[in-house]
């Protein structure tokens, strides 16, 4: 049996919204569905979040002509400090992941971290950028 290698992720950004409207933006259908796992060429067709401790979210795009879900459950919900969740994509993998969302607030913007543990090593480099591409579509989704 081989065992595979993992490691820790993280991203951080600066925001020019409030903590509460970049936390809000993590659990709210109608402004995830914008920029949470959405990509240029993508349509999105389901987004459900139950955003509660233990509740769960489910966010589908159609990619060239294919569905990709993503899903999890809600860790820990500390609005506006702390976000964590279990993260998976079961198209590619049968791994469970987890996310934690820290930010802080800096005069009238904040600072996001975001850590991702349990990703495979050799997909280390890619996570990060995809990480860093969707806190880009966030920034521009709160502009």
């Amino acid at each position: 049996m081989r065992s595979e290698s993992t490691v820790t992720v993280q991203v951080a950004r600066s925001f020019f919204a409030p903590a509460e409207r970049v936390f809000d933006a993590w659990l709210e259908p109608d402004t995830a569905r914008r920029w949470l796992f959405a990509t240029p060429t993508g349509e999105m067709v389901r987004v459900e979040i139950d955003p509660h401790v233990g509740g769960e979210y489910t966010i589908v795009e159609r990619r060239d002509g294919e569905e990709v879900e993503h899903v999890g459950r809600y860790l820990s919900i500390d609005r506006p400090r702390r976000l964590a969740f279990t993260f998976a994509v079961p198209k590619f993998s049968k791994a469970s992941t987890t996310v934690t969302i820290d930010i802080i607030p800096i005069g009238t913007g904040c600072e996001l971290t975001l850590t991702h543990e349990g990703v495979l090593a050799e997909w280390a480099s890619r996570t990060e950028e995809g990480w860093g591409k969707l806190l880009a579509g966030l920034a521009a989704t709160l502009d």
